[in-house]
């Protein structure tokens, strides 16, 4: 997918395209993270479709929850929720900047490289 070591720098072009690419998968991994908690809390909690999207999207951004949890069962899913947002987070920052840092690294070996001969 990337090009390797020894391979020159890719053209801006294509790394433009591997830049809209992971932002496009980061966005669809943002969306399905947001129907899971919206799904949740509108069955484990019985909210409204609106305030299931609100609760789902603070806990997903890492503000917290809107208001009060009336069940067990919301709030054993909202807890399983928190802790599956946190690692989605961190997923989705390292596919959305995949391409930023491996051109930057790329590049910090090409002018190594280049130094040491």
């Amino acid at each position: 997918m990337y090009e390797t070591r020894r391979q020159k720098l890719a053209h801006p072009v294509t790394f433009f395209k591997r830049l809209l690419r992971s932002l496009g998968l980061g966005f669809l991994a943002i969306f399905f993270a947001q129907l899971i908690g919206m799904l949740g809390y509108h069955f484990f909690e019985k909210m409204p479709w609106v305030d299931a999207f609100v609760n789902a999207a603070m806990i997903l951004s890492g503000m917290g929850p809107m208001g009060a949890l009336a069940t067990t069962n919301g709030k054993i899913f909202a807890g399983c929720y928190a802790l599956f947002s946190g690692l989605a987070f961190i997923l989705i920052i390292g596919l959305i900047f995949a391409p930023i840092l491996h051109r930057l690294f790329h590049r910090f070996h090409l002018e190594n490289d280049d130094e040491s001969e």
